[in-house]
């Protein structure tokens, strides 16, 4: 947005009423004369800050025109972009005048029309002063120093070079280019503390004045100036405002917020090509008096919070694994304490229905938050080949830890817990049947144990997988445990050998979609007591440190 003044002076109704439709929507005020003796009239009443001339005229030439601006003490020094369809024949004639800072040759886009209007508007009042005095003018404009750090994005994220920047607490300006826009990070001691863009399309900012929470939704038109970033007379005058207490700074922050999670989610949602690190203080006005002292990662959980992103995170066959984090940002500035319990109870994979059944939430924020963290790169996103669980009944306690190690450095398609003693088991079993039992057939007890549970006419039990790890040695295994397993995996078993186990078995045996569940509610007996497994009541009562996940 800006508060500059553009005066037109064309006989061309077409071309005044088409500068008149590109400018006024981006903030410019536009005055239109259709001849030399209205526009000059005009020039001296509103005193615009850049004259938008035609070359031919009605009885008279923009040059004309120049010169007698040059002669008025009070017009003189308003800088002048000459058009014509003459280009260079018409050029020639103005080489002398010190007002005319820039052409604009005919027919011309409405991107031409807009960069060359803010580019003579920006290095006006420098050309004209170096044309009048003879002085040289500089090549480029608030030139930057070398950048303190730049590259593209080929190799690595802007997760990571965000992590980078707020590990090492630096200072500056991180700019992004992203398609055609530049997205800019404030960044004080390593935290966020301001987010802008320069040509983000307009249609994506009225995507993002969309999503305004209520609260401050009335604020759509100062969100179209404050995601430029750039000092304009509004903006100015609403720090002005803050200083005077006059407006709440509490809604100007929350709306700064909301912005920065919107071109936040903007950024890791487009094709990123190079980026520039400025260090040292940034000079955005709002910035400096309202900073949001943010992590990346809350950024990033309220820009899917507030678009309300889901994606297919419903979807029951996708499990979502905790990563481990390995050089990564711990910084959770910002983030709430609520938001921060899904992590927590992300211990094992779990789908988003069994993230919102234990945490108590709506479904859908659920899904908002796995989607933030998954593009924090903190939680991975994993296709689940078959619903439920596998429980694996380990006593050994060297095998069952490398076969944790295993599976967490798997692609976990399928998810399940690793356990070590009956008590563990009998919690699992009570919570949900499995879809697959693992169980170590070189141990006699656990083999009892298995024997009992499957020794019923069952129809939870026939539909329950059952895979057995064991050494070379040979055993007759109706005779061990009262059936023959569904597949066998030698020692040491790794998750890559029993996920190809459990492949095989469920080519053979597709899984039907009737895992039950048992709920205190639901369970026909007082006891609550799992129709597999036989329960030590008062051991369950009394200890739940057998369950190892």
């Amino acid at each position: 947005m800006t508060d500059k003044t553009v005066l037109v002076i064309d006989d061309s109704a077409t071309i005044r009423k088409l500068v008149d439709t590109h400018l006024s929507p981006v903030g410019y005020r536009v005055a239109l004369a259709p001849n030399a003796e209205e526009g000059l009239k005009l020039a001296t009443e509103i005193r615009p800050d850049l004259i938008l001339l035609d070359h031919q005229l009605p009885g008279t030439t923009g040059y004309e025109v120049c010169c007698k601006l040059i002669e008025s003490s009070e017009l003189q020094q308003i800088p002048v972009v000459v058009s014509s369809t003459l280009r260079k024949k018409a050029y020639a004639e103005y080489i002398d005048l010190d007002n005319v800072v820039d052409m604009l040759p005919k027919p011309y886009t409405e991107e031409l029309l807009r960069h060359t209007v803010a580019n003579a508007l920006e290095t006006a009042a420098m050309i004209v002063s170096s044309q009048s005095q003879g002085t040289a003018v500089p090549e480029v404009i608030q030139q930057l120093d070398e950048a303190a750090l730049a590259g593209s994005f080929v190799c690595f994220g802007l997760r990571e070079l965000l992590d980078f920047l707020n590990n090492g607490r630096k200072t500056g300006v991180l700019e992004v280019e992203a398609d055609r826009s530049r997205i800019r990070f404030h960044l004080d001691r390593g935290r966020i503390q301001g987010v802008y863009a320069t040509g983000i399309d307009g249609n994506d900012v009225d995507e993002m004045a969309r999503f305004l929470p209520k609260s401050i939704a009335n604020l759509s038109p100062v969100l179209r100036m404050t995601i430029g970033g750039r000092s304009c007379a509004e903006v100015d005058g609403f720090v002005q405002l803050l200083d005077q207490k006059v407006l709440d700074p509490r809604l100007m922050t929350k709306l700064l917020r909301f912005q920065a999670a919107m071109l936040v989610h903007h950024a890791f949602t487009r094709k990123l090509a190079a980026f520039h690190f400025q260090a040292g203080h940034a000079s955005n006005a709002l910035h400096r008096n309202l900073p949001l002292d943010i992590s990346l990662l809350a950024l990033l959980v309220e820009g899917a919070i507030h678009r309300g992103d889901q994606d297919d995170a419903a979807d029951e066959s996708r499990i979502y694994v905790r990563r481990a984090i390995r050089g990564q940002n711990l910084d959770r500035a910002g983030l709430s304490a609520r938001h921060m319990k899904v992590l927590n109870v992300l211990s094992d994979p779990k789908t988003s229905g069994e993230l919102a059944t234990s945490l108590g939430w709506n479904l859908d924020e659920v899904c908002q938050v796995l989607q933030g963290f998954a593009m924090a790169e903190l939680v991975e996103e994993r296709h689940q080949a078959a619903p439920g669980q596998f429980v694996v009944f380990e006593p050994d306690a060297g095998a069952a830890q490398a076969l944790r190690s295993s599976l967490e450095d798997s692609d976990n398609r399928y998810a399940g817990k690793v356990v070590r003693d009956k008590l563990a088991l009998q919690l699992l079993f009570k919570r949900s049947v499995p879809h697959t039992l693992v169980f170590s057939g070189d141990d006699d007890h656990v083999c009892q144990i298995v024997r009992q549970m499957f020794a019923t006419d069952n129809p939870a039990a026939a539909n329950v997988r059952r895979i057995v790890v064991c050494g070379p040695i040979e055993h007759d295994w109706n005779d061990r445990v009262g059936f023959e397993p569904h597949a066998l995996v030698r020692r040491p078993c790794t998750a890559a050998a029993l996920f190809e186990a459990m492949d095989r078995v469920f080519e053979q045996h597709p899984f039907e979609n009737n895992v039950e569940r048992i709920s205190a509610d639901e369970s026909p007996e007082s006891e609550h007591q799992h129709p597999l497994l036989p329960m030590d009541h008062n051991a369950i009562e009394t200890s739940t440190a057998g369950v190892e996940s």
